[in-house]
């Protein structure tokens, strides 16, 4: 057998049951709809609202058609989770500025076309800034950006931007001693248990229609948080909360257990994706991550402030951190201002009060070629997933003409 054979029989086997399995899912469609009419009459309702906190959550969903399986009444939004989406515009702007005065940035390629809202001696983005000479370079991670910087001896920065799941191999690169001396560390990692929290107060505050009534809970942040961290959400807000995984019957299990929950008058945590995710979580990656960062109250663009919901380096590790050693001011609350580009409608997107097709941007002024807003930048983001395959519209059609 060769090396990895097991491994690609594996996925394979995982694809097979996961995604290859149209009875499975035609028998789990047809429980959702008997569950979502028990589930209108125990709440009252005509319609309820389940909202995702992941964008490769959001890919599946669109991907795959999942809204056209859905009974009508029950919808399906996304909520703020495209960490690149978030990334304030002041923060990519320093990031140009740097790279325009001879100091290497590296970056991941869907921070790399994000716009500011600010010009930065007429650049508007990394893109722009390599453009006009700006010493910019891609990388896939920072292990990649450690190899360049010891090669080339320049002053750099790693723009460390992601969620939980990016954080502990930040934190492994700090602790590991091998970072040389000319890297720095833009640490604008976030949290996404705040701003779960954040988002559900402001969808109670301005209620939508429908209400969200049940939170799937995003399955690669869990493996490093463990379901614990979505308890909160499930007591404070009295919803059920499936964290899930991230194939088709994955995300249709989870959904038929929020409405499980429901008519059973139940506010549990859930743990669908088993397979990767504990109760616990990974509490090696908790405790690096705990060693190296502290937590800070931190802007999301176009939202506001999430209290404790980013993470920068400890005093300890001063000489790491791009923010004291290139002397980058923080946002401040008082400060901040909505930093989204006149008439983009991401902010509402990515809290879920709004679709990408409900923007008068989307694929106009906005598409994945020529970005406008946030949302159109990155993979996650849910206006680039509905762009690319036809969210809110296509899948609809299909279904109608088959009679689905």
């Amino acid at each position: 057998m060769k090396p990895g054979a097991t491994d690609v029989r594996t996925i394979e086997e995982l694809e097979k049951t996961f995604r290859g399995s149209e009875e499975l899912a035609r028998r789990l469609a047809r429980v959702i709809h008997e569950r979502f009419n028990q589930a209108r009459k125990v709440l009252g309702l005509d319609s309820i609202k389940i909202m995702n906190f992941c964008g490769t959550h959001e890919w599946t969903i669109v991907h795959f058609g999942l809204r056209s399986l859905m009974p009508k009444g029950l919808e399906l939004v996304a909520g703020p989770g495209c960490p690149v989406c978030v990334t304030p515009s002041k923060y990519i702007e320093d990031a140009i500025r740097l790279s325009l005065d001879g100091i290497r940035v590296y970056t991941y390629g869907d921070t790399y076309k994000l716009r500011t809202i600010n010009e930065v001696r007429g650049v508007t983005s990394l893109e722009e800034a390599k453009a006009m000479g700006g010493d910019v370079k891609l990388v896939l991670n920072i292990l990649e950006a450690i190899k360049d910087s010891r090669n080339n001896g320049k002053e750099a920065v790693f723009l460390g931007i992601g969620f939980e799941t990016a954080a502990p191999a930040y934190a492994q690169a700090v602790l590991s001693g091998k970072m040389p001396d000319n890297l720095k560390l833009l640490s604008l990692a976030k949290l996404t248990p705040p701003a779960m929290f954040y988002a559900m107060d402001i969808l109670r505050e301005k209620p939508p229609e429908p209400p969200v009534m049940g939170v799937i809970a995003p399955g690669h942040v869990s493996t490093i948080t463990g379901a614990k961290a979505w308890e909160p959400v499930a007591e404070n807000y009295s919803v059920p909360v499936v964290v899930s995984g991230f194939e088709p019957l994955d995300v249709l299990l989870s959904i038929a257990e929020i409405l499980r929950q429901i008519i059973s008058r139940e506010a549990k945590v859930k743990i669908e994706y088993t397979r990767a995710v504990t109760w616990s979580g990974d509490l090696k990656a908790q405790a690096m991550i705990h060693k190296v960062f502290e937590t800070v109250d931190d802007a999301w663009r176009g939202i506001g402030f999430f209290p404790l919901s980013g993470l920068r380096l400890r005093d300890s590790f001063a000489r790491m951190d791009a923010f004291k050693q290139f002397g980058i001011k923080e946002i401040r609350p008082e400060e901040w201002r909505k930093d989204t580009p006149p008439g983009c409608r991401c902010a509402e997107v990515t809290l879920g009060k709004a679709k990408p097709t409900d923007c008068p941007m989307f694929l106009k002024k906005c598409t994945p070629e020529k970005p406008y807003g946030p949302c159109m930048v990155s993979l996650e983001g849910t206006c680039a997933v509905w762009a690319r395959f036809g969210g809110g519209g296509v899948a609809d059609e299909i279904a109608r003409e088959l009679g689905l």
